[in-house]
């Protein structure tokens, strides 16, 4: 059975992941239905969390913590097994993505039993902004160690050292698996439309650390679609808490704007296509302020601006560490280090 698993393709598997994805999604709706009848306290504005409980306990604290502690530490050992055993990317599934397929479906089951339990998830000890903030970096890390393959502003490259972008490439996956767990954990698994549309993100971005060292880990097509899903989710949680008069036009246009300004580039599209797309973007912006009032049309600009900040401040903090560490060590750069590139993916300018 092992070897049947060994020799399916990673692009089949992560068709199959993405399903399965949508399925535990499901479960998480219909078992939510168990959760109506517990007492939470009032709204308490933006930076207050609503999903926990009023009079946690020693338990339902510990339940929590220790269940992320679990899952982080197993992810983070997953990957420094794959970096220093493995060492090479195949087109099918590799022992140790079984096993991590396993051990992230593992700790969603866990974690669909401790809330059920205990409830509470981690939000009741830390800040609601630490859980977006994990995401945003996440997706600035993207930003940075994807800026030699296809550039930050219309395809061309920021100027970031190249060890800079290698150190990104190399250690990205603890990152990454630090924002999907930590987010993962943050929340009860509540069947809210919120929260079903965070733990699709999650699960899909749990799937993608599970593949790593596979052709389907480094297809653009594939990554480019969860860079995009944060404006899915940002725009419909944005709608649903505020209506249709309200800022969802900011997380759309915003992180729509970083796709035309930045993402687009990656995809190996014609300059025609890339036009295009970027002519129904502007059309888009004026027909729904057109209504809401050009006046407001500036909030679009403002996550593309918070983001192109912190990649230039990111990289700046870790050039910073890089030479740090050269003086305390007394070692040379060290070299870039790319993940191969699939056909068909290279790097084009307009």
């Amino acid at each position: 059975m092992l070897n049947i698993f060994r020799r399916t393709e990673s692009h089949r598997a992560l068709l199959w992941g993405v399903v399965a994805s949508a399925v535990l999604t499901g479960l998480v709706w219909l078992l939510g239905e168990r959760l109506h009848g517990i007492r939470l306290l009032p709204d308490q504005g933006a930076s207050w969390y609503y999903w926990k409980l009023p009079e946690p306990t020693v338990w339902t604290r510990a339940s929590a913590w220790l269940g992320y502690a679990a899952h982080q530490l197993a992810a983070w050992g997953l990957i420094y097994y794959a970096q220093t055993r493995v060492r090479r990317y195949t087109s099918g599934l590799q022992r140790i993505n079984i096993v991590a397929l396993a051990v992230n479906f593992g700790f969603i089951v866990l974690h669909t039993l401790q809330t059920h339990l205990f409830y509470d998830g981690i939000a009741q000890d830390v800040s609601i902004f630490s859980s977006q903030g994990s995401v945003v970096i996440l997706l600035i890390m993207v930003l940075l160690m994807e800026n030699g393959r296809r550039g930050l502003f219309a395809g061309r490259p920021a100027p970031i050292s190249t060890e800079v972008v290698g150190f990104a490439r190399k250690y990205h996956g603890y990152l990454f698996s630090w924002a999907a767990v930590y987010t993962f954990w943050y929340h009860p698994m509540e069947n809210t439309s919120g929260h079903l549309i965070g733990f699709f993100y999650m699960f899909l971005l749990l799937l993608q650390g599970s593949l790593f060292m596979t052709r389907a880990h480094t297809n653009r097509w594939w990554t480019m679609t969860l860079e995009l899903m944060v404006a899915v989710h940002g725009t419909l949680v944005a709608v649903m808490s505020s209506g249709p008069d309200g800022a969802w036009p900011m997380f759309l246009f915003g992180f729509l704007g970083v796709f035309v300004i930045t993402q687009m580039h990656g995809l190996g599209l014609s300059r025609n296509v890339r036009w295009v797309l970027a002519a129904v973007y502007v059309g888009a912006v004026l027909l729904v302020y057109a209504g809401r009032g050009m006046g407001r049309v500036d909030e679009i600009v403002r996550i593309p601006a918070i983001e192109y900040l912190l990649v230039a401040v990111l990289a700046a903090l870790a050039w910073l560490g890089l030479r740090a560490a050269r003086l305390v060590t007394g070692r040379r750069p060290a070299k870039d280090s790319r993940e191969p590139e699939p056909a068909g993916t290279s790097r084009t300018t307009p």
